[in-house]
């Protein structure tokens, strides 16, 4: 079994991106891959020999929206368990209700501080 924890984060915005995984490189053990959409997510997912043991997710992109994402992944056998964070500016307490309640690990409200996230990502990871 590997101590390297493989983080899979997904957001439209080129800059959330690269700070989240300047971020979390940061953490001695952490590897990160992105994608750009839900949708090139999902592809990669099932294309790719690569598999995370945790996604974090946009609420918001064009495209297969971070909710949208997160209920494939669930109907998905090859992806139902996969632990999902979203990552979002959309985190009244109803929000974060009903993401729960759809499935996902936990909410991280943007804006977000790149020097905690780390620490905030593996207590949501470590609790589940």
């Amino acid at each position: 079994m590997s101590d390297t924890l493989c983080i899979f984060y997904v957001d439209d915005e080129a800059d959330i991106r690269m700070i989240v995984e300047m971020a979390l490189r940061l953490r001695p053990g952490v590897e990160v891959r992105t994608a750009i959409s839900g949708d090139a997510a999902y592809e990669m997912l099932h294309n790719d020999s690569w598999r995370p043991d945790l996604m974090m997710v946009d609420v918001m992109m064009p495209g297969l929206t971070g909710p949208e994402l997160l209920d494939k992944l669930r109907a998905d056998p090859d992806t139902a368990g996969l632990p999902v964070i979203f990552v979002t500016a959309r985190a009244r307490p109803q929000d974060v209700q009903a993401y729960i309640a759809q499935g996902a690990l936990g909410v991280i409200t943007k804006p977000f501080d790149p020097m905690t996230l780390a620490d905030q990502v593996l207590e949501l990871f470590k609790g589940a």
